[in-house]
């Protein structure tokens, strides 16, 4: 790795916990170079404007979520017990360095909405990604006669992620996990019903 592509990485590394609890409108150039410690000069040196720290700092952010539950999944046998990751996870995110101020994909859905097509365009890619991961392994749960046959994926899918999305949103804006805890409870019923 350069000098270059290791500064870019320290920018990245330091800045991304700050776009993701703050976003991309509350984020500064002057919150960037304080987690830093470079200039301006040093940073746009770096990347050509804030836009592209930020894009950048959503990638390491998602990747960090992803590399994490795969490492967790990939230690489980059966697709139910990797399926079960996810509610333990989310349960858990406030003792999560990288999750402790909310999923990334969800902080980025939620602002970058109407207001920046490209982190937006990011935050569609990571549901995507997620929503095809998901995918592959209810079907090999079917294949494998773990998963009951005529499982409704598609709406299994959504059901899930609608219920980490929302019980982490409740938690963080009631600053209570009653809520999540209540979801994640639900999940776990509902992928152990899936049980063949």
């Amino acid at each position: 790795m350069s000098k270059a592509e290791r500064t870019r990485q320290f920018i990245i590394e330091k800045t991304a916990p700050i776009f993701n609890a703050k976003g991309f409108a509350g984020t500064s150039i002057n919150d960037i170079t304080n987690a830093t410690g470079l200039t301006k000069g040093s940073i746009y040196g770096n990347f050509e404007n804030k836009d592209h720290v930020a894009l950048a700092s959503f990638d390491y952010n998602f990747e960090r979520v992803v590399v994490y539950i795969k490492a967790k999944m990939e230690a489980r046998n059966s697709i139910i017990d990797k399926l079960l990751v996810y509610p333990e996870t989310y349960r858990n995110y406030l003792k999560l360095p990288f999750l402790n101020s909310g999923c990334p994909v969800t902080n980025t859905a939620a602002e970058a909405d109407d207001t920046h097509l490209l982190l937006k365009a990011k935050a569609a890619n990571a549901y995507t990604f997620w929503k095809n991961a998901l995918e592959r392994q209810l079907k090999s749960g079917i294949e494998n006669k773990e998963i009951k046959p005529g499982t409704n994926i598609n709406e299994f899918i959504a059901v899930l992620i609608s219920l980490i999305q929302g019980g982490v949103l409740q938690s963080k804006a009631t600053g209570k996990i009653t809520s999540l805890n209540l979801s994640m409870d639900y999940l776990e019923r509902i992928i152990n019903d899936l049980k063949k």
